[in-house]
């Protein structure tokens, strides 16, 4: 028996009604491919996706290749072991240990951009390139996030001709290169008189990092006394970062606290980035590598670890100065480890970056479809994307992922979780997670390796196997999904069952503008079959790209109202079905699927009738203004945008939010509201109408 799913949460049946506005979109010729799929015809140099000028291409409008250059590919032997004329950039060369430098190299990446431009990739994220140090005590800089240097690309990897030619061939593909960059420390090269010996060593052979000074114990005089050993006094680069005044010098995170800002990083020289020095100081360093490179945007690590302080003037800086040199898109992520929405928004809102990685969407994901928990989880994580909707960003600008260098991959976590299913069925949930990621809202990020079904035994080093054949015995003894083959042997196959997957995708997604930049609308959930969907709309044409997956291992009924329009398939499993009857949309899916339609014409126009603003609530340190639209059809599905800016005691008003989903609200930080006595509210129904409405503030 079919049944009529939860749709918006609401419990409610939505019921959309033909509109006027007939599609827009040019749909290619359907083809059945491996194991089922279903995709657009495109070729395999994915020309379907947007041509724009890589310049002034939107971020909403890229797939990212996330690669770790030194286990990708060697292209130039002569540079395995860095600059024996800098000791601190030389050596670390095993490609049997995991923990080492393993040769790989820019040039190695520029060699195989046949291979990522196939992929349907647009943007290469590299691991930090600057200058390492290359061997410390606890390991090697084969992660590129032990920098130096901040004006030289390290030894291992190649040389700024390399990087500049690289950036120079993936540009005239119209792909684009994002460098990762660290502000928060640099190399450990700082030690303590009351931690370390004369020559840098632990006091204490039993001891394992320095004690965290706390702020209380400052006071009392307790502090640490910071000395560099002679041979390394004039090491880092720029000059200044060799002063130990510009650091904190209060020795190890514990990772809480204030310990999280001002400690080392697992004893990485942590850069006090409260004093205007440091903050002016990097600024320009940053500012220098985008002079001399033009890449076009940052991935910036260890957010949060970092004063908020330091964003707020940082991140407007580097992007006007971008924009003064012909970079008008030129984009900027963090990296804040925080799967609640709450914490990662705080740095797109007081923090003034324009978006962060999403680690609740890689959470909640990897939870549904490895975990087999609920699929009311993904309900919730797109009800959340309103912390992000403020006044100069949104939830479509978020970086997705699925697994990285730190975490673990894709195949990990499925192994772990699931180890007794099938080979089938690990393939199937990957490819099932992908899908989401590439449709849902965002922008997504295939980590590599990926494609082509790597494992791996855990997070960090067993994460970071090679392309290349690789000497790791712990890498070579792990099951790769969708393959027989092992990280023995070369990885760049055009044929794997995954790569040739995630390029579908990847060309549906570039074939429909809704797809990458339209609105993000819940619309099914039903927990107890595992089904969960939603839409992507654009405002300008009202189109309906629906997206419906189930995320149970056996087949699926589902009906939906839909009025009486009507859909076409655009992609998903072959055997998955849709039917028109009456005004329901009937569906029967396969285990472990998803399908892809799109309305034959747009919405019916919404018209708002009032706004009410509801009592305002106070939750996960912020302030919560539920707005209330009603319409002339509340019968129909009503598609509507508001704006809500605050007034101040001068008359002075400031957008600090728009919402474009029920329930409609303002999510915003109490600082925001300070000395704020009226709200103005305007609704628009993109099709010609506002209304606009001011209410007195009353903070509950």
């Amino acid at each position: 028996m079919n049944s009529i799913i939860k749709l918006n949460g609401l419990g409610l049946v939505i019921v959309l009604s033909i509109g006027l506005v007939a599609c827009s979109d040019k749909e290619a010729p359907m083809q059945q491919t491996a194991k089922g799929d279903v995709a657009p015809t495109a070729d395999k140099r994915v020309t379907s996706h947007p041509k724009a000028d890589y310049l002034t291409r939107t971020i909403q409008d890229e797939v990212f290749y996330f690669v770790m250059p030194d286990r990708f590919h060697n292209a130039n032997k002569d540079n395995d072991n860095g600059d024996p004329n800098r000791p601190i950039s030389f050596g670390g060369l095993d490609r049997s240990s995991k923990w080492a430098f393993h040769g790989g190299d820019i040039s190695g990446l520029e060699a195989k951009l046949d291979y990522i431009e196939s992929l349907g990739v647009t943007s290469i994220w590299l691991t930090p390139i600057l200058r390492n140090r290359a061997v410390q005590p606890d390991g090697f800089g084969h992660h590129g996030y032990w920098v130096v240097d901040f004006t030289e690309i390290d030894p291992h990897f190649g040389s700024n001709d390399d990087l500049k030619s690289l950036i120079e061939a993936a540009h005239e593909r119209e792909i684009k290169v994002f460098f990762d960059i660290i502000t928060n420390h640099t190399a450990d090269v700082i030690k303590y008189k009351e931690c370390h010996d004369s020559s840098g060593k632990f006091l204490s052979a039993q001891q394992e990092g320095c004690e965290f000074i706390s702020t209380a114990s400052l006071a009392e005089g307790k502090k640490y006394t910071p000395f560099v050993l002679d041979a390394e006094k004039e090491v880092k680069v720029p000059a200044w970062l060799n002063d130990p005044k510009y650091y904190n010098n209060r020795g190890d995170s514990f990772w809480e606290g204030e310990s999280a800002i001002k400690g080392d990083f697992v004893g990485l020289d942590d850069l006090d980035t409260s004093q205007k020095e440091v903050i002016i100081g990097l600024t320009e360093v940053f500012k220098d590598l985008v002079t001399e490179f033009r890449p076009d945007g940052f991935r910036i690590d260890t957010v949060k670890h970092v004063d908020i302080e330091f964003w707020q003037a940082f991140a407007p800086a580097i992007t006007e100065h971008a924009k003064s040199l012909g970079l008008p898109e030129f984009f900027m992520f963090g990296e804040v480890f925080d799967g609640n929405p709450a914490g990662l928004s705080k740095f797109t809102t007081a923090g003034k970056l324009p978006s962060v990685l999403d680690f609740s969407f890689a959470f909640n994901v990897g939870d549904v479809v490895f975990g087999n928990k609920s699929v009311s989880q993904l309900n919730d994580l797109f009800n959340n994307d309103d912390y992000y909707r403020d006044g100069d960003s949104s939830p479509n600008d978020l970086i997705n992922f699925l697994g990285n260098h730190d975490i673990g991959r894709v195949g990990h976590f499925i192994e772990s979780a699931l180890p007794d299913i099938s080979e089938d069925e690990k393939v199937a949930r990957s490819k099932l997670a992908h899908a989401l990621m590439y449709f849902s809202r965002g922008v997504p990020v295939v980590y590599y390796g990926d494609e082509q079904g790597f494992t791996g035994d855990g997070g960090d080093v067993d994460a970071r196997e090679d392309m290349d054949p690789s000497k790791v015995d712990v890498y070579n003894d792990n099951n790769l999904l969708g393959s027989t083959t092992t990280t023995a042997n070369n990885n760049f196959d055009l044929n794997h069952p995954l790569y040739r997957y995630f390029a579908e995708l990847a060309s549906v997604r570039h074939a429909h503008q809704s797809l990458r930049q339209g609105e993000h609308l819940n619309r099914i959930l039903d927990e107890e079959k595992g089904l969960y969907g939603f839409s992507r709309i654009l405002p300008d044409d009202r189109v309906d790209h629906l997206v419906a997956f189930n995320f149970s291992t056996l087949p699926q009924k589902m009906s939906m109202g839909v009025g009486f329009l009507e859909y076409e398939k655009l992609a998903g499993h072959i055997n998955n079905k849709v039917e028109l009857s009456g005004d329901q949309l009937m569906f029967d899916l396969a285990p472990l699927s998803y399908i892809a339609l799109k309305s034959n014409i747009g919405l019916v126009k919404s018209m708002v009738q009032d706004i009410r603003m509801l009592p305002n609530y106070k939750e996960n340190g912020r302030v919560f203004l539920p707005i209330e639209l009603s319409f002339n059809n509340p019968e129909q599905f009503n598609f509507a945008k508001i704006k809500v800016s605050t007034i101040d005691d001068s008359g002075q008003k400031t957008l600090v939010a728009f919402d474009t989903t029920e329930p409609y609200r303002a999510i915003l930080l109490p600082e925001q509201l300070i000395n704020i006595k009226q709200i103005e509210v305007q609704a628009d129904n993109f099709q010609g109408q506002t209304k606009t409405k001011v209410f007195d503030l009353s903070v509950q």
